[in-house]
């Protein structure tokens, strides 16, 4: 979706055309893969490290505020953008070598960059805060109004209801805060997709050759339900306890343009794990083409495969926006810089925050799992069924460190475990691989540890945090409002969460 799309309505014949461009540039994606056409083809591309982090903002009393176009006029940068709630910004990290000790002056630039923006939205009395759901959101701020001014977000909002033909429901039952709770259960419907907007998120982008795109895609899927439970940082929505990173149901019914009927009849959902592992990127491309709809069915008249006739480097703008409109939990990405192409991962399973250095983990731990994964003897996505690993992303959701994850060769285990007995070492291996140094391996990788050992994510803390303040006599609210300001306050302080106190 990060193209601008103007208003406009869509007749028949604008869906026609659009299905028949969609369909021509995935013939082309076959064509550029069987003629090498891609600019990595038949060697690994340059190790780069690329990031998207969307941000949340509240007021001085950690409401939301509705006020991202008044923050991006004061932040005066074009490394931060609009996202569909007026509550969101984002900021793109560009891409940077993944090598040596620069994560580390990754790191560094990123904290410079987000503390010059809080510095300058405050002027505004507003502030960022990077977390995975902001816990002060409540049913109000769901309202059509606070959908961000640009036309394209009104636009997909209206699009995705005339496919529904109905409100939107989300129906979450929660995990416990502790023993002596029980279970706490969101119920609500909505007239627009702004519950989407509270799911904050970090995207990780890897650029892989297009002969190991495959396994770049299916390692990705394999670890989603171990990312979530290590990562989780969205235990809260509308004044209620969810899932330790409630995201991924949020995010699953907040865009779902099926009514029941159709979930019935197992029409595929737009937020989507998949149902398969892959031999090839054009599997993913092909099946956006058969399963999905156009929502935003705005065509071109340039012909994809005349592009290749004539020398050119398609740039495939149908097939792209469509693509941003299935959401997957790892999605493919063409892209073309330079008149040159090349295929990336993005992985979208992660929350933001709670502070840069966990944000640093959660990206050295992904690119070095994967890595490692896929250049171990035997795939992991050949010892276990795609179903589990689907089941996994769920589980680890649900439950954080005390779910209960399958995996080949072990069982059923908790992630803390099987982070600290396996994982941790074959990520140490996919980083040293890339040629990221010892003392940045060491950096990032001690935090995964110490979240692991502590058994303390961003979610477990902020559940600790609100059950403590409950028990001394505050109601959900006021938790939740102080809860976020200790928050915010230990977010700038920048020691990794596992180190927080309550």
């Amino acid at each position: 979706m990060g193209t601008d799309v103007a208003e406009r309505e869509f007749t028949g014949d604008d869906r026609v055309r659009f299905r028949r461009q969609v369909s021509r540039g995935t013939e082309a994606i076959a064509r550029m893969l069987a003629d090498g056409l891609f600019t990595d083809q038949g060697r690994p591309p340059e190790p780069l490290l690329g990031m998207e982090v969307e941000l949340n903002l509240v007021d001085e009393d950690m409401n939301p505020a509705m006020a991202n176009a008044t923050v991006l006029d004061a932040i005066a940068d074009p490394d931060y953008q609009t996202e569909l709630g007026q509550f969101n910004i984002e900021i793109n990290v560009s891409p940077r070598p993944f090598v040596t000790d620069d994560t580390i002056s990754l790191e560094q630039a990123l904290r410079t960059s987000l503390n010059r923006a809080e510095e300058r939205a405050s002027r505004t009395d507003n502030h960022l805060v990077m977390i995975g759901m902001l816990p002060t959101l409540t049913h109000e701020h769901f309202a059509h109004q606070w959908i961000s001014a640009n036309p394209r977000y009104d636009l997909l909002n209206r699009q995705i209801f005339a496919a529904r033909g109905e409100d939107i429901e989300i129906d979450i039952a929660g995990v416990p805060l502790s023993e002596r709770h029980a279970g706490e259960r969101l119920r609500t419907t909505t007239d627009s997709i702004l519950p989407e907007a509270a799911c904050t998120s970090l995207q990780l982008h890897l650029r892989v050759a297009p002969e190991d795109f495959a396994a770049y895609w299916n390692a990705a899927q394999s670890i989603a339900g171990v990312q979530v439970a290590l990562a989780g940082n969205a235990p809260f929505l509308a004044g209620t306890a969810l899932w330790h990173e409630s995201r991924i149901p949020v995010f699953e019914q907040a865009t779902d343009t099926r009514p029941l009927e159709l979930k019935n009849q197992g029409v595929r959902p737009r937020v989507w794990f998949g149902e398969r592992w892959i031999n090839t990127i054009f599997d993913l491309f092909e099946e956006n083409t058969r399963y999905f709809p156009a929502l935003l069915p705005v065509c071109s008249d340039v012909d994809p495969i005349d592009e290749i006739d004539a020398g050119r480097i398609p740039a495939l703008d149908e097939l792209r926006l469509h693509n941003g409109t299935v959401y997957r939990w790892n999605r493919p990405v063409y892209d073309v810089v330079d008149d040159r192409a090349h295929l990336r991962v993005e992985n979208r399973v992660l929350p933001a925050g709670p502070t840069v250095v966990d944000t640093m983990a959660n990206a050295a731990f992904y690119y070095g799992l994967v890595r490692g994964l896929v250049e171990s003897d035997r795939p992991l996505w050949s010892q276990m069924s795609f179903n589990a690993a689907a089941e996994n992303l769920q589980s680890g959701a649900r439950g954080g460190m005390e779910a209960q994850l399958y995996w080949p060769n072990v069982g059923w285990v908790r992630p803390d475990e099987l982070t600290l007995r396996r994982l941790i070492d074959v990520a140490d291996t996919g980083l040293r691989a890339y040629g990221v140094s010892g003392k940045a391996r060491s950096r990032y990788l001690s935090v995964i540890e110490g979240r692991a050992i502590t058994h303390q994510t961003g979610s477990a803390w902020q559940r600790r945090a609100v059950l403590a303040r409950e028990d001394a006599g505050e109601d959900r609210a006021r938790a939740l409002r102080g809860m976020l300001r200790d928050y915010v306050t230990q977010m700038h302080e920048g020691e990794p969460v596992h180190t927080w106190s309550v």
